[in-house]
């Protein structure tokens, strides 16, 4: 019990800190998203390196980024689009709509994994989907309207699909180590947006701002989920994952003013609903913790 608890506070604590995302992209000044893709995922990445020597050791570590092979670059892929993703979205639409779409990844997650590979799916998790896509349909709706750029709710749903792929590769691959893979993700992150920056430079608050935004926004988060997940079973885990889309928006409408549209708020509702009530479900039915390596953050964008 002493050691869920610790789990449960862990998994909170890196929820608050990825919840915190928007609000500090929402400070930064630089007008160029490849250049912020860049210095944080140069942040993120040292970071994550420099937790797993410390937790693993030089050898532990090494042997893990071997044991990832295809299906951890998969993964590694999946991170490095939707961490893309999540910035450049930021340019077009709220942080509400990015992270409501993202609290719909682990029933996105089931739906492909029936089409893909045929996976068993309950008539509880059929119903949560068909909810997630109706909240989802409402908010993008809003775009439709022209009330928000479609280009920053395309970039949310990207974000959401491909997070949920990450997920799929993850369940099926148990020998995938997240860290390591979410590692690589940041760093083919920012080598992909170094070929597209012009010029590195950034002012000195926005580099403060930039190594927030990476190594404690990223970087920690991950590592305190990484370490709390395999402590809890992992619905209780996504159930108090669910805290970044809840605080996200609230923390960006407390500091600066950022109030989402009504379609977001009823869709982000109708999303939010059919996640809890199914995470709730399928905690009832799940009480065996799982290992740190099969454990997916639900957002971590």
């Amino acid at each position: 019990m002493q050691s869920e608890r610790r789990g449960a506070l862990l998994v909170f604590g890196s929820a608050t800190a990825w919840s915190l995302g928007g609000a500090i992209a929402r400070y930064l000044s630089v007008t160029d998203s490849w250049v912020t893709v860049f210095w944080r995922s140069v942040f993120a990445c040292a970071f994550l390196f420099g937790f797993m020597l410390y937790k693993e050791g030089p050898s532990r570590t090494r042997h893990l980024f071997r044991a990832m092979g295809l299906p951890g670059l998969g993964v590694a892929l999946c991170f490095a689009t939707a961490s893309t993703c999540f910035v450049v979205a930021l340019s077009y639409t709220t942080v509400a709509n990015v992270l409501l779409m993202q609290a719909g990844v682990p029933l996105i997650a089931a739906l492909l994994g029936f089409v893909l590979f045929r996976e068993t799916v309950s008539k509880a998790t059929w119903a949560a989907i068909a909810c997630v896509i109706a909240g989802v349909a409402i908010m993008v709706s809003a775009s439709l309207g022209g009330t928000v750029s479609p280009v920053g709710d395309g970039l949310a749903l990207l974000i959401a699909v491909v997070f949920a792929c990450a997920t799929v590769i993850t369940r099926r691959h148990a020998d995938v180590g997240m860290m390591p893979a979410v590692c690589l993700g940041t760093l083919i992150a920012a080598l992909v947006s170094a070929c597209m920056v012009q010029r590195f430079a950034v002012s000195r608050g926005d580099l403060v701002l930039l190594f927030l935004f990476g190594a404690a926004n990223l970087g920690l988060g991950m590592a305190l989920f990484v370490s709390g997940a395999r402590l809890l079973p992992a619905a209780l885990a996504a159930l108090i994952g669910t805290a970044e889309p809840v605080l996200g928006p609230v923390w960006v409408w407390l500091i600066h003013g950022e109030v989402p549209g009504g379609r977001t708020l009823l869709g982000g509702c109708v999303v939010f609903a059919a996640l809890l009530l199914h995470l709730g479900w399928q905690f009832r039915q799940q009480t065996r913790p799982i290992p740190a390596n099969n454990a997916l953050p639900p957002g971590a964008a």
